[in-house]
Order: C-alpha cells, then sequence, then structure tokens
C-alpha cells in the first residue's frame, strides 16, 4: 500500500477501522490520499491516515486520538480546500477518543497546527517534473487545457488566472461550452505565496483543474515544453493511466 509505505509495521488487520473489507478496497481508497502525503502539511499525517486505512494488527483496533485527528485536520485540510476537497465527514475528528483513552497520540509532529511558511510556493504551482506525477495529478483533475494566459488579478486572498481566446482542450469533463469559451480560473488560498511558473506569462501553459460550485478550481499549471519528453508522455497517455477510482472528499466510507 503506497500510502503506509514504511509506516513501521509489517501487518495491518481487516476490516480496516474504515470498514473496508478486502485489502484490494483499502488500497484503492488509500491510493487517493498519497497526493496528500506528498504536500508534507503535517509531519504526522502519514501515521494518522495509516491507523485508519492499515491499522496496525493487535488484539483490539487502536483509534488515533482526537488531538492527532484535529492537528493533522488544522494543518492538511487548507490544502485540500485549495483543490476544492473539503475535510470529509469520514475523518470528523469528534468520532476519535480523547487523549486520556487508549489511542494514538502525535508522535513526529507539534500538537499545535503547522503554519504554512509565508515564502512556501503556492500549493497549486508546486511542480511534478515525473510523467506519473503529472497523471496523478490529471487524474484528480475534471480539466486539462493547454492554453495562454490573458492576465492575473488578485482579490480576496485568491488569484485569477484569465485565459487567452485560443486554447486546446485535452481532457473536457464537465466542462460547458461558456466554460471553455470565456474561461477564468481560480487559485484559492494563493494571494501571497509565490508562483514561479507564473512569473512571466509569455508562451502556453498546461492547466489542470476542477469545477466546484460553478467556479474552475486551478489544481495545477506548468510551462508548455513541447520538448519535454516527460511531459508530452504524460498528455499522450493520460487516458490509458490507472487514476484510483475516489479522491478525497467524495464522501466514501
Amino acid at each position: 500500500m503506497q500510502l503506509c509505505r514504511d509506516v513501521g509495521y509489517k501487518r495491518m488487520r481487516l476490516p480496516n477501522l474504515l470498514e473496508h473489507e478486502s485489502m484490494a478496497e483499502a488500497k484503492q481508497q488509500a491510493s487517493s490520499w498519497v497526493p496528500l502525503l506528498a504536500k508534507q502539511c503535517h509531519t504526522d499525517t502519514q501515521l494518522f491516515l495509516c491507523s485508519l486505512f492499515a491499522p496496525v494488527c493487535l488484539d483490539r483496533p487502536v483509534y488515533p486520538c482526537r488531538s492527532l485527528c484535529e492537528v493533522v485536520r488544522d494543518s492538511c485540510a487548507p490544502v485540500m480546500e485549495s483543490y476544492g476537497f473539503p475535510w470529509p465527514e469520514m475523518l470528523h475528528c469528534g468520532k476519535f477518543p480523547p487523549d486520556h483513552e487508549l489511542c494514538i497520540a502525535v508522535q513526529f509532529g507539534n500538537s499545535k497546527a503547522t503554519p504554512p511558511p509565508v515564502s512556501k510556493i503556492c500549493t497549486q504551482c508546486e511542480m511534478e517534473h515525473k510523467a506519473d506525477g503529472m497523471m496523478e495529478q490529471m487524474c484528480s483533475s475534471d480539466f486539462v487545457v493547454k492554453m495562454r494566459i490573458k492576465e492575473i488579478t488578485e482579490e480576496n486572498g485568491e488569484r485569477r488566472l484569465v485565459a487567452a481566446q485560443k486554447k486546446k482542450v485535452l481532457k473536457l469533463g464537465p466542462l460547458k461550452r461558456k466554460d471553455t469559451k470565456k474561461m477564468v480560473l481560480h487559485m484559492r488560498n494563493a494571494g501571497a505565496c509565490p508562483c514561479p511558473q507564473l512569473d512571466s506569462l509569455s508562451g502556453s501553459f498546461l492547466v489542470m483543474g476542477r469545477k466546484v460550485g460553478g467556479r474552475l478550481l486551478l489544481l495545477a499549471v506548468y510551462p508548455w515544453q513541447k520538448h519535454n519528453k516527460e511531459m508530452k508522455f504524460a498528455v499522450k497517455f493520460m487516458f490509458s493511466y490507472p487514476c484510483p477510482l475516489y479522491h478525497p472528499g467524495a464522501g466514501q466510507h
């Protein structure tokens, strides 16, 4: 299970603490959380998620402490929110035991939420240079478009990217004609963070996003590099890549 590789133990119990009955189901559901782990929003994210998806094989189940849930949620929910995913109901922290009961406590991190450093690159602008990583981004995106950017504006702590007239839609998803004709992409929680690839708007960009509540949210942006082998491979084979069926916040049980 990629999510729980090197977690510190080799045997887990089934059903797990999210009531997944089989190893196949647990692996499939867990795979959609791997990108969050890569964001390093809190040092105990893997500990928390794996205590539920792949609980250690003991005589009785041991749940994560409520405080562990809260600190991971407070650090990681803003990252998820940037992508239009709310913190899911199945991870509601009130479900977990208080610290004085037998439970898994905060281990590697601080008991407070980790504040994002001011200079940290915007979540949407963290480049994934390998084709596999780009295709995983494409999996969690509703649409993928090659386009030029006409202008960028800032308002209420978010940036808005206005697409130029000419664009090539590589993955349409739920987009309607009006969405593609006058395309405006919103970067949530991105008012103050740097985004190096948007320092210059010359040339084309490969953008990926989701449609949430009628707005188009930007998930990732890459300068279009026609000689980049990883990018060419990702675009060519994105529809044959084995995407996970579920994504965080989809209300899965």
